[in-house]
């Protein structure tokens, strides 16, 4: 482990640790987090999934940062992206259920809203399935776009501000790479085990969980770009 490593091992603890050791901030979390959802989203995915790609340029370059990569307007897309990423959750989790019910399963709304259950698991799994087939496919490749457009930008905040060039940047993207391992791998052998998961835990839990496997997305970017880099 290197110097860099460890100053951004505490850098990261220190910063989580007031949530661990005062009751007083954790309260204080989980209030704002009940009274303000949205606004939590924002900023949960602004700073862990930024994080995640911060470690993900570290496998591929060995740096936490560099001039061009841009963290600011990387967090304010992520930020906007957590709350769509909130409002699918909630969109998802209510009209899942309710498809259910309409094919049969009368008691999968309780189910959802009870204990751990196989029909809970089974519940939480369709609505992971469903929202990763449909909703996560086209976030994907959004947010690749954005980070070619931060990229090709400098990764400066008035470059980003600039109008996003889609029909450029669309028939630009390695789809070998989005296609053959971001679709196909990522998303049936992470994503919705991965959700599934999240669907189980309380509500006020969900949004974080979510958040905290940016950190994982990071990672996987980090080996698409490494797998785009070889075709």
């Amino acid at each position: 482990m290197k110097k860099k490593d460890l100053v951004f091992i505490v850098i990261v603890a220190l910063f989580l640790m007031p949530f661990f050791v005062f009751t007083e901030v954790y309260d204080f979390y989980n209030t704002f987090n009940k009274e303000h959802g949205m606004i939590m989203s924002f900023i949960k995915f602004a700073v862990l999934a930024t994080l995640g790609e911060s470690i993900g340029l570290r496998i591929k370059s060995g740096v936490y940062n560099q001039k061009g990569f841009g963290i600011i307007p990387r967090a304010i897309v992520w930020g906007f992206l957590g709350l769509g990423i909130k409002m699918a959750f909630v969109i998802f989790a209510i009209g899942t259920p309710a498809f259910l019910v309409y094919m049969g399963m009368e008691d999968a709304v309780q189910v959802l809203k009870g204990d751990l259950s196989w029909g809970k698991i089974f519940v939480a799994f369709c609505i992971s399935t469903s929202m990763n087939l449909i909703f996560a496919p086209v976030f994907m490749t959004f947010h690749k776009i954005t980070d070619t457009h931060i990229l090709n930008n400098g990764g400066t905040i008035a470059g980003f501000l600039k109008p996003i060039k889609f029909k450029e940047i669309f028939p630009s993207l390695n789809w070998s790479v989005q296609w053959g391992f971001v679709f196909k791998k990522t998303i049936p052998f992470f994503w919705i085990p991965a959700h599934t998961i999240t669907f189980c835990l309380p509500e006020e839990w969900q949004i974080l969980f979510a958040a905290l496997l940016g950190v994982v997305l990071g990672v996987l970017l980090s080996i698409a770009a490494i797998m785009g880099q070889k075709k």
